[in-house]
């Protein structure tokens, strides 16, 4: 099996992206196109209004997570963003397991905004890279999502920079 040099994590906030949504859905690695009837059902079971982070705490949720990456998991993190609706993290090769990893990451917010509502959907979406291209073209898309932040595309300091991969 090849060597994983890296895998983009991208978490969903709760009830922001149903089965069947217009934007198309991804099941069982599938993209599916809009089902209104299935989104409509699935709105209707949600427990708790969708959860949207507000602007203003985007920076701090992306840099609790950040560092509870590093400092618990032990994890090397190339790139990380926090949306209104959803974030997105590469990080480089691990032992952890997945499950783990993300774990992790929505704790860490869930610990910040001290809330016991849903905050995050159940269950995440990953992509490996297997060749440098790969890795760095996911990096560029996660950086890209804080250029529209108004962030600097690595903002923090403990953010491994990509000429250290």
């Amino acid at each position: 099996m090849q060597r994983t040099l890296g895998t983009l994590i991208t978490c969903t906030t709760y009830g922001t992206w149903l089965r069947g949504d217009r934007r198309h859905w991804v099941e069982d690695a599938i993209t599916l196109p809009p089902n209104p009837p299935l989104e409509q059902t699935d709105r209707s079971r949600l427990k708790s209004p969708p959860c949207r982070f507000a602007t203003d705490q985007l920076f701090e949720i992306a840099d609790v997570m950040g560092r509870a990456l590093v400092d618990r998991k032990h994890q090397r993190v190339f790139a990380l963003t926090v949306q209104a609706s959803h974030i997105h993290f590469v990080i480089g090769p691990t032992p952890v397991t997945m499950p783990q990893v993300v774990k992790c990451a929505k704790d860490s917010a869930r610990w910040l905004l001290k809330t016991n509502r849903p905050i995050w959907t159940r269950g995440y979406d990953k992509q490996f890279c297997f060749t440098e291209q790969s890795l760095l073209t996911r990096i560029r898309y996660v950086e890209n999502h804080n250029l529209q932040n108004g962030w600097p595309t690595q903002p923090w300091d403990w953010l491994t920079p990509i000429n250290n991969i």
